[in-house]
């Protein structure tokens, strides 16, 4: 191996030849601008007129939740949840894509980056990221906790990920459902990827790593954003991709800790990440400018349309899917917390996106309510967000987050409860989805009403008055938010015809109590909390 980099000590030709990794040239940790200039001669994106890289991840432009795999052996086995979501490998079959693997890019030009998850350094975890092409480079730089000199020098990774866009696996021999393919080994300590370019599956696989080994430690993961106010007091956002977690967090007033991916512990939040990974389908500077000013040099877009001749980016354009993503360090946000640690939340608010237009817009929960929608999850997916996706379709998604919780959901959400008693926090449930009607009928709740029904729950606003209760769903209404009409808080005022808004709101709630009726006895006391039929 040969390298053209002086951060590249002996100690890391040792740890890749251990490995037995016969790379060519490797480059390892270059300067982001450095790194787009590469990619740039190497045709894997084009300069945006923002600045920003725009690269095109073809036919790949959402996560491939069901190419995803855990090896199963005695790590893993009596702790993992295995089923719908997390799909069992047998250890030869990892062993063996991992040798083809190893002989395909053997000779091949690679990239480097080592870093950190976790912005926290008890319980960080030392990462190494190696691929073939640059922008991934570009985007695991930007997206994870980059070291100093010092800690790079001394680097050593407690998990390799290896991703290969030209490699594909052999279901009939490998056991995969494709050839594209996810593999985490807890074991090896260890990341597989191939036959996708989609970098959300780089970042994603690190999430679920982090799931499955935090709260072994004590530590709750979590899939929110978090912000603080200039008093200190900390705010965090659960949801599904496209839900809200990025946009709302983003908010001028308030300091950024982390837009996607945080830890709890018994002393802190903090972010496991060190940039943040943003929708930008129909982006627009007056609703967004935190995220609108971040798209610049260092930045990458994937699947933005850009002009030919302009550069121009296109966000209103979705002719390649509706999953544009921008990934940029957390410091292209002004006044972002850097390192990213805030004290424990006073708030927790939960997103869904309700495309039946049924759901409330804000409603507070109890501490059981709490758990029992954080084991619900329920919100609808939004189109492009995974493969086949076109329109929203309603899901319940454990934790908000099932395709990154290896273990099983109680043991998250108990986690959950006993951090709102101990912390005495408050928590609501907000629905950034649809009003006046179900999808197609209806129309998307207004941002301006969301952001100020955020702002009410975080300021307390909401402590002091008074509040209705929805039979169906089982939750308390605000009957008054500044700043909101009062008929939006109630979906069934917002519906031309209140029984095709009862028949509909039924047919939710039946939904929710079907769903839970799967996770049994072990949640039957938190039943209760939840909608009724």
């Amino acid at each position: 191996m040969t390298e053209d980099n002086n951060n590249t000590p002996d100690s890391v030709q040792l740890q890749l030849g251990q490995m037995n990794f016969n790379f060519g040239k490797i480059h390892r940790n270059l300067p982001v601008a450095t790194l787009t200039e590469l990619a740039i001669q190497r045709n894997e994106g084009i300069l945006s007129s923002t600045g920003a890289l725009a690269v095109n991840t073809g036919k790949f432009t959402g996560r491939s939740p069901e190419d995803r795999y855990i090896v199963d052996d005695d790590t893993t086995h009596d702790l993992v949840n295995w089923g719908k979501v997390n799909h069992p490998l047998l250890p030869e079959k990892f062993e063996g894509i991992f040798n083809r693997m190893r002989q395909h890019i053997s000779g091949r030009e690679f990239f480097i980056f080592d870093g950190f998850v976790g912005a926290d350094q008890e319980t960080r975890l030392p990462i190494r990221v190696l691929t073939d092409s640059v922008w991934h480079s570009i985007f695991a730089t930007q997206i994870f906790i980059r070291p100093n000199s010092r800690e790079l020098q001394s680097h050593i990774p407690g998990f390799t990920l290896l991703a290969v866009n030209d490699f594909s696996a052999i279901p009939e021999i490998d056991g995969t459902r494709s050839g594209t393919f996810i593999i985490i080994n807890f074991t090896k300590k260890m990341i597989l990827i191939g036959s996708t370019s989609y970098a959300g599956e780089i970042k994603k696989a690190f999430f679920t790593v982090m799931n499955f080994l935090l709260p072994l430690k004590g530590v709750f993961p979590m899939h929110c954003s978090a912000n603080v106010g200039g008093n200190g007091d900390t705010a965090l956002f659960f949801g599904l991709s496209g839900t809200g977690k990025t946009t709302l967090s983003a908010d001028a007033q308030r300091a950024l800790v982390g837009d996607d991916e945080h830890g709890w512990s018994d002393k802190k939040v903090f972010n496991f990440e060190g940039g943040c990974y943003a929708k930008c389908i129909n982006l627009r500077k007056e609703n967004e400018p935190q995220i609108w000013s971040a798209i610049k040099f260092g930045a990458v877009m994937e699947n933005v349309v850009v002009d030919d001749n302009s550069r121009k980016p296109d966000f209103d354009d979705s002719r390649l899917t509706e999953n544009t993503r921008v990934a940029y360090p957390l410091d292209y946000i002004p006044g972002a917390v850097v390192p990213s640690i805030a004290k424990h939340p006073n708030v927790i608010i939960f997103l869904t996106a309700d495309a039946f237009g049924v759901m409330p817009p804000i409603a507070k929960l109890t501490k059981e309510g709490a758990m029992y929608h954080f084991i619900s999850g329920y919100t609808s997916k939004l189109a492009g967000t995974e493969r086949g996706i076109t329109e929203p379709k309603e899901t319940f998604s454990q934790c908000f987050g099932a395709p990154f919780m290896p273990l099983h959901p109680i043991v998250y959400a108990r986690m959950l409860g006993e951090r709102i008693s101990t912390h005495k926090t408050m928590v609501y449930l907000i629905n950034t989805g649809w009003t006046s009607g179900p999808y197609g009928i209806g129309k998307r709740m207004e941002l301006k009403y969301t952001r100020k029904m955020v702002s009410a729950a975080i300021n307390g606003e909401l402590d002091t008055v008074s509040y209705k209760h929805d039979d169906i769903f089982n939750l308390d209404i605000p009957v008054y938010c500044l700043g909101v009409p009062s008929e939006i808080l109630d979906p069934s005022s917002t519906w031309s015809d209140k029984r095709d808004y009862v028949v509909a709101a039924k047919r939710l709630a039946g939904l929710f109590v079907r769903n839970f009726e799967r996770f049994g006895d072990t949640v039957a006391d938190l039943a209760k909390s939840g909608p009724t039929i």
